[in-house]
């Protein structure tokens, strides 16, 4: 079993000393360190230590903060974690401990609020779209051709002209006069 440390700080300005002295402290035997903003998803240090992780190692953290911004950041990233069989701890917050069934029961609990969470989300984003409709809100981009424009280019579809110079006409690609519902 490998004892991994993950400290971090968000900005060049912040120092990384005593997040490490408190994770060699607690016998980490390498310490994956960044100088990066929690908010990118995309952080190398995190990766490197993800991927060298194998059964029974464990992440230590000093605060749940230093590893994920976000509690969906957090369950993906814990995830991952068990995914290789692996264990995570934080220091500073005793409950989050996924080597003991009280640390599981926790995270299993935020996991499932977080999950409500989206839920509760997506269904005001759904009625908001539907009370904007319903008020006559047009969604998505705008057309590219106005309504006489459209009018234009399918008399001109009707014709038999082709329709690649009928997009050229109004700056437009093909699939735009394609896709117009003449009548």
């Amino acid at each position: 079993m490998n004892l991994y440390g993950y400290a971090r700080v968000s900005t060049n300005g912040q120092a990384l000393d005593a997040q490490v002295t408190q994770l060699e402290a607690a016998g980490c035997a390498r310490i994956f360190r960044e100088k990066v903003s929690g908010a990118k998803t995309d952080r190398a240090e995190l990766k490197k230590m993800l991927r060298a992780l194998r059964v029974g190692d464990l992440i230590l953290v000093t605060r749940l903060d230093r590893l994920a911004r976000s509690t969906r950041d957090l369950l993906n990233i814990l995830a991952l974690v068990s995914d290789r069989s692996a264990g995570f701890r934080s220091l500073g917050d005793q409950w989050a401990d996924t080597t003991t069934a009280h640390g599981r029961l926790m995270l299993t609990i935020l996991g499932g609020l977080a999950e409500f969470e989206r839920e509760l989300i997506r269904t005001r984003t759904a009625e908001g779209r539907a009370r904007a409709v319903a008020m006559g809100v047009r969604l998505g981009r705008r057309p590219k051709l106005d309504q006489e424009q459209r009018r234009q280019a399918c008399e001109r579809k009707k014709a038999g002209e082709n329709v690649a110079s009928i997009a050229r006409a109004f700056q437009v690609s093909g699939s735009t006069i394609s896709r117009l519902q003449c009548e």
